[in-house]
């Protein structure tokens, strides 16, 4: 009787690294590294100026005060300026990577997949195409078989 053998952690490991979404993941995270430069560029060298020229760059100084007297760091502050400014940049990082990257990628996938889609029906046409011929070539052949000189067998 033959055992099977476990296979050991290390090559568990390799086995891990060596698939592809390991590999994928990596790279993900080096591009989206290297991506986050160009989408921080985009709103500080653009839109941010572009909400400056209707507000404030810094909406950090809106706040509110819950108590009776907020005078330098006495009372209690809510500093809704901060988060508003937050959620904005996120919607703003959101709004760029969206429209720059997921947008044209998804039509270019979806380019690609009618393409090959059209190719695979093509394909499937010349298929069909030869079956048939080959039908007939058979009908053909059993037909002359059938009329022949009747020594067969």
């Amino acid at each position: 009787m033959s055992e099977k053998k476990e296979p050991s952690v290390w090559e568990g490991f390799k086995t891990f690294l060596l698939r592809g979404n390991v590999v994928d993941l990596a790279v993900a995270v080096v591009i989206g590294a290297a991506f986050t430069n160009i989408v921080n560029s985009v709103v500080k060298g653009i839109i941010n100026p572009l909400v400056g020229a209707i507000g404030t760059k810094n909406l950090d100084h809106y706040s509110s005060c819950l108590s009776s007297s907020c005078e330098g760091e006495q009372g209690i502050q809510i500093l809704w300026g901060s988060v508003l400014g937050a959620a904005l940049s996120f919607v703003i990082t959101a709004a760029v990577v969206y429209f720059l990257m997921v947008l044209p990628m998804a039509k270019y996938l979806a380019r690609v997949e009618a393409r090959r889609k059209a190719k695979e029906g093509a394909q499937e046409v010349i298929e069909v195409t030869e079956l048939e011929v080959l039908k007939e070539i058979r009908d053909a052949l059993v037909a002359q078989r059938g009329s022949g000189s009747g020594h067969d067998r």
